[in-house]
């Protein structure tokens, strides 16, 4: 099994699938409310890195977007390489901020104690996960990074592209219960991640029972095989298309470890 990785990818997989799950954190965590309540006016994080497209996230009270709109206050983290971003977002390195005052504060009292409380939800203790509502936004938070993961390995590196390249056009769907429908939309070769409501069928689809089901599968916790056996998780549609998206999954969990 191919287990070697490109810091270059994993940079985009820490910048649009691990800080874009700030989006969701801010949705559902309660502990984030008060955290963006310290942000005084709307301000966008710049993400600059060589050799990788920059990324903006922008922080306002009501929560956390992708992208900028303008006229927003601007603080830009600046990385030597993709291994430095890397080593940021594992706690290993700092970047070196481009902000005024009210930014360095942003970042201080607003960023790092997100990007904390991510942390935490991501990697949870066994105490915190004896807690339902943490073990269900763990385990959402889990799947928006595995799957926006899967649409940046699959562009981007080596053995996701090859993958990628054996997958028709049309849309996967990864369904939890009856409330959360993600997408991938396969287009060339290429994959994009919708966590939009969606507005079609989907072409295949890989469901799961509950979020506690979707979250001990993708943390290991338990076997994909004997959740297929059980009924907790299923497959529908054109199955090729799973069975690639799988491949890749397999791929994301070299990058992050799992």
């Amino acid at each position: 099994m191919l287990t070697e990785t490109d810091p270059a990818v994993l940079a985009r997989v820490n910048m649009h699938a691990v800080l874009g799950a700030l989006t969701v954190l801010a949705e559902r965590a309660p502990e984030a409310a008060p955290l963006l309540a310290r942000v005084d006016r709307p301000t966008v994080l710049r993400l600059r890195v060589p050799g990788v497209p920059a990324h903006s996230l922008r922080f306002c009270e009501d929560g956390v977007e992708a992208g900028e709109r303008g006229g927003e206050r601007v603080v830009t983290l600046m990385l030597r390489s993709p291994a430095h971003l890397n080593a940021m977002v594992d706690g290993d390195a700092q970047p070196f901020p481009v902000a005024g005052l009210g930014g360095l504060r942003f970042l201080t009292q607003v960023f790092a104690p997100l990007a904390d409380l991510l942390g935490r939800y991501l990697k949870p203790s066994e105490a915190d996960l004896e807690d339902p509502a943490f073990r269900g936004i763990s385990a959402l938070l889990t799947l928006h990074v595995a799957i926006a993961a899967v649409a940046q390995v699959a562009n981007e590196d080596r053995s996701g592209r090859l993958s990628a390249s054996l997958i028709p056009d049309g849309q996967i769907g990864v369904e939890v219960g009856e409330d959360i429908d993600l997408r991938l939309h396969a287009r060339a070769s290429t994959l994009t991640f919708d966590a939009t409501p969606a507005s079609s069928p989907a072409r295949a689809v890989l469901a799961f029972r509950d979020l506690d089901v979707a979250g001990d599968v993708l943390a290991g916790r338990a076997s994909a095989l004997s959740c297929i056996g059980d009924g907790s998780m299923a497959m529908r549609g054109f199955i090729p298309m799973i069975d690639n998206v799988s491949r890749i999954l397999d791929r994301v969990g070299c990058y992050l470890g799992d």
